[in-house]
């Protein structure tokens, strides 16, 4: 199992965590703020969070699922 790899871009304010290091691509989810990367194949292989700092006294909450 590889190590999880957690980002973040303060100027950006951008989160990013990613489960598996290899080719993939970012996809919309139900969340303005969240993006899923998966792989080709459509597994989930990470996500990015945009404007972490804005999320304040509530969690952010939202399932990642595969197209399998």
């Amino acid at each position: 199992m590889e190590k999880v790899r957690v980002w973040y871009d303060p100027e950006g304010d951008y989160l990013e965590v990613m489960f598996e290091t290899k080719e993939g691509y970012f996809r919309e989810t139900e969340s303005d703020q969240i993006m899923e990367k998966v792989d080709m194949k459509g597994n989930i292989i990470g996500f990015s969070i945009l404007k972490v700092s804005s999320i304040k006294g509530h969690p952010l909450e939202l399932s990642l699922a595969s197209t399998k």
